[in-house]
């Protein structure tokens, strides 16, 4: 049985909440959690099935400029880093009312990091169900992963887990 690395951040919020939802539902495969604030990227290596989540925030909390988040030293180290063979599902928590001209950016941005890697990207959603006004997690058509807003659709996202994973898990080894 192929296990699959979980990784998120930040600790406590909604994306804590949900990345704990997401690896109680999984239970035909063995699910490792790590902070990203507390995991090297080379970590990533270990593992073949990779689950990544990220908050709200957006890009520019990540920046140089700007310390204090948690994928502030993850973030760069995926540069030059060989994920190849590796499949990667991502989910990304944004709050559709407040912030519909940046709906779950962040997850977006995750994508494009990921990208250089070339790790196999799964688990893109339908923009059915789902109302905002633009976002960079929102291409081709599909968003990159599982969006989900805690603040205004809580009521929603243990059933839009369940749905997401029953797409990503028979992909995963």
């Amino acid at each position: 049985m192929s296990k699959i690395g979980l990784f998120y951040g930040p600790e406590g919020g909604n994306v804590d909440k949900v990345a704990k939802i997401v690896a109680e539902k999984i239970t035909t495969k063995k699910v490792e959690v790590h902070l990203v604030k507390e995991t090297d990227a080379e970590k990533l290596k270990e593992y073949s099935n990779i689950i990544m989540g990220i908050s709200t925030l957006g890009k520019h909390t990540w920046s140089s400029d700007n310390s204090g988040n948690d994928w502030d030293d993850f973030l760069p180290k995926l540069n030059g880093l060989d994920l190849k063979g590796k499949k990667i599902a991502l989910f990304g928590l944004g709050d559709h009312i407040a912030y519909a001209d940046f709906f779950v950016d962040s997850m977006g941005d995750l994508a494009e990091a990921i990208k250089p890697t070339g790790a196999e990207m799964i688990g893109q959603v339908s923009e059915e169900g789902y109302e905002f006004n633009e976002s960079r997690a929102f291409v081709d058509g599909k968003f990159v992963g599982l969006p989900l807003d805690e603040d205004f659709e809580s009521d929603l996202t243990e059933e839009r887990v369940e749905k997401w994973l029953e797409v990503i898990l028979p992909e995963f080894e």
